[in-house]
């Protein structure tokens, strides 16, 4: 069985719009959420979809998933007091719902909607093979590191360096099992995401190609950026994978 868990809870404070989180702004009458619901809706190989919410939205955006007709979506799950328990939210539901150990769980951000079928077959197939995935992409341009927001303390071999996109994928006994031990040691919220919890406990983690463009849609820009795609039908082509 293979789950998606798709994160839709954020306010979307750098977008600075006026109707709302970003995940509710719409193109071509259609919010970004509903976009990124059907990539995986639509493909084959996902099983059953659950989506984490901020707890005021939950009604909203069944009602939406309702309008829009989106197949494969089990439940609407209101999340919790940061990205990681809202993370802890959906393990939960996918346990409820009967998740085997070896099961696979696909974790994707719903501001993530530029995902072609390819880009989910390999992060489901690498974790098959090495019980877990993360969607990247080589760097393109140099990485600095500093330390003080004001000088260069660091800066990196870019050949070396990766661009962590999504889906992260792990088998669910493992994403289960991590995330309970972090509720123990009580660093739940202190992590930035998933790869960033596995790296802490030591797990090594492996990297599956991902797709330019591929972008979490965080900024004006980026909006706009979706916005061309779709009205131009660019996005069609990038979703069937005819061009990148």
């Amino acid at each position: 069985m293979n789950y998606a868990v798709i994160f839709s809870g954020g306010v979307g404070s750098r977008m600075r719009s006026k109707v709302g989180p970003k995940q509710y702004m719409e193109v071509e009458g259609k919010p970004i959420l509903i976009y990124t619901l059907e990539r995986f809706s639509t493909n084959e190989v996902i099983d059953k979809i659950f989506v984490v919410v901020a707890e005021d939205y939950v009604t909203h955006v069944k009602e939406v998933i309702e309008t829009f007709k989106v197949d494969k979506v089990v439940d609407v799950v209101a999340g919790g007091d940061s990205a990681h328990a809202s993370i802890i939210q959906g393990i939960e539901a996918v346990k409820r719902d009967g998740a085997k150990e070896d099961d696979i769980v696909l974790f994707h951000d719903g501001v993530r909607p530029i995902i072609d079928e390819n880009t989910i077959y390999k992060s489901i197939k690498v974790t098959e093979s090495n019980g877990n995935s993360i969607t990247c992409i080589p760097a393109f341009e140099t990485v600095a590191q500093s330390l003080d927001k004001e000088s260069i303390d660091k800066v990196t071999v870019r050949d070396e360096m990766f661009i962590l996109q999504a889906p992260k994928t792990y088998r669910f006994e493992d994403a289960y099992d991590l995330n309970q031990r972090a509720i123990e040691d009580g660093i739940v919220g202190q992590v930035v995401d998933q790869a960033e919890l596995n790296r802490h406990y030591g797990k090594t983690l492996y990297l599956s190609e991902g797709l330019h463009g591929n972008v979490k849609i965080t900024f004006p820009l980026d909006f706009t950026y979706f916005e061309f795609l779709v009205k131009s039908g660019k996005y069609k082509e990038i979703i069937e994978g005819i061009t990148v």
